[in-house]
C-alpha cells in the first residue's frame, strides 16, 4: 500500500505495550508521511507528549480499559479533532492499515463501489466502477507471547483489475485466528478481521 496523507501530514500517536510493534509501526506510519510516535508509558501520555495537536491516538490491545477512558476523555478535552483508534493487534501492519482506513475515507474516489470481506468464502469481494490497482495482504499472529507478539504476512493480490465484480480468495495457509486481511483500492483502504483473537491475547495486564 502506498496511500499517504493528502492534506498536510496526519498527527499519530500510539499508546501499546510491545517495544518492537510500536518501533515498527511508527516506521511504516512515517514511511507513508504522517508524524508519527509511539510510547508504552501509560501514565507518562499526557506529560511526555502535545497532545493537542493530535490527529488520532492509537491504543494497543494490552492497553486497561480504565486507562483507555482516562485518557480519550484527557486528550478529547485538549484536542476535539482527535479520532481514537482500537487496535485489532499486535500487528505493526494491521495497525498502519487502519490508520490509513481512516484518512483513506477523505480520499475516495468514484471508482469504488463496494469493499467487502466474505467470513463464509474467505474472499475479498470487490465491486468497482472503473479500472482499480488493488492490494491484498493477510497477516495473521505467530506468537502470543507478551510483551513481544511475533507476526508473518503473505501478499495476497498485487494488481491492476477491470471495473465489475471480483472475489479473491485467501490462502489456506492463513489461519482462523488472529488473523487479518488488508485491502488497498488505490487510495482507499479497509482492514477485516479473519480470525478473531484468542481469549488470551485479549487480556490487558496491569
Amino acid at each position: 500500500m502506498n496511500t499517504t496523507p493528502a492534506s498536510g501530514p496526519d498527527r499519530i500517536l500510539v499508546v501499546g505495550r510491545s517495544p518492537s510493534v510500536l518501533v515498527a509501526t511508527v516506521d511504516l506510519l512515517r514511511a507513508r508521511g504522517y508524524i508519527a510516535d509511539a510510547t508504552n508509558q501509560f501514565d507518562r501520555v499526557l506529560d511526555d507528549y502535545d497532545v493537542s495537536e493530535l490527529d488520532m491516538l492509537v491504543f494497543g490491545g494490552m492497553v486497561p480499559a480504565d486507562t483507555k477512558e482516562y485518557l480519550r476523555g484527557e486528550v478529547s478535552k485538549r484536542s476535539p479533532q482527535v479520532s481514537f483508534i482500537q487496535g485489532l493487534a499486535g500487528i505493526a501492519g494491521v495497525l498502519t492499515a487502519q490508520v490509513e482506513a481512516v484518512t483513506s475515507d477523505e480520499r475516495q474516489g468514484p471508482g469504488v463501489a463496494e469493499i467487502d470481506y466474505d467470513a463464509a468464502l474467505r474472499s475479498v469481494q470487490l465491486t468497482l466502477k472503473d479500472p482499480a490497482r488493488v492490494t491484498v495482504e493477510a497477516l495473521w499472529l505467530t506468537s502470543f507471547v507478551p510483551p513481544e507478539p511475533k507476526s508473518t504476512s503473505v501478499r495476497v493480490f498485487d494488481g491492476t483489475v477491470a471495473g465489475g465484480f471480483h472475489e479473491i480468495p485467501l490462502p489456506d495457509q492463513v489461519p482462523f485466528e488472529a488473523s487479518f486481511v488488508t485491502v488497498a483500492v488505490d487510495d482507499l483502504v479497509r482492514v477485516f478481521t479473519v480470525g478473531a483473537m484468542p481469549y488470551r491475547a485479549r487480556m490487558p495486564k496491569r
